[in-house]
């Protein structure tokens, strides 16, 4: 006989392997074009929603969008997603995002984040890297509201810039510390 801890175990796990079961097909576009638009679209909400996410992009030489990352987890979790490195209208190639991680979690979501790579160098280590850990490498700041509402283009010294928005789903907080970003061919 199932005691209710067990019980609850269970239905939290069955619940999260659907929605995330779910969730993962959002998190692989139908095809590149697919891709493109939604890049696009997810920059139209990040700039109409967080306006310095706009001023910063006008200075960036990239920005690196990926429109839907998913996340779910029971106690190990991961996250994944595809995405667009743009320079300014034109796009330069196709990353995919993935973190793994370990802990007290449980639950899934989406979200949306775009780095916008501010000096030559950044988008060199790109380039030239098989690979790239946030966290490792060119320095990324992560833009919460409050500091993003203190950035201007002449605080802007950093080599890249990180804006983490549209979140849904059942799962506490969104990190992209440790996130391995890696070039795809399509």
């Amino acid at each position: 006989m199932m005691n209710i801890r067990t019980f609850s175990l269970a239905s939290i796990l069955a619940i999260a392997t659907l929605v995330s079961a779910g969730m993962f097909d959002r998190a692989n576009a139908a095809t590149l074009e697919d891709l493109n638009r939604d890049a696009d679209q997810a920059l139209e909400l990040l700039y109409k929603t967080n306006p310095a996410a706009l001023e910063v992009s006008k200075q960036a030489k990239a920005v690196l969008v990926f429109p839907n990352v998913v996340k779910a987890g029971l106690f190990f979790g991961g996250a994944y997603g595809e995405g667009v490195l743009k320079k300014g209208s034109l796009i330069d190639g196709y990353f995919n995002s993935f973190t793994g991680s370990w802990g007290l979690q449980a639950g899934a979501q989406s979200y949306s984040y775009a780095v916008f790579l501010m000096t030559n160098e950044a988008l060199e280590y790109i380039d030239d890297s098989h690979g790239w850990e946030i966290g490792v490498g060119p320095t990324v700041v992560v833009m919460d509201e409050g500091a993003a509402k203190n950035l201007s283009t002449s605080t802007l010294k950093d080599a890249a810039y990180a804006f983490i928005f549209d979140q849904q789903g059942l799962m506490a907080g969104v990190s992209i510390e440790g996130t391995k970003i890696t070039k795809i061919e399509h």
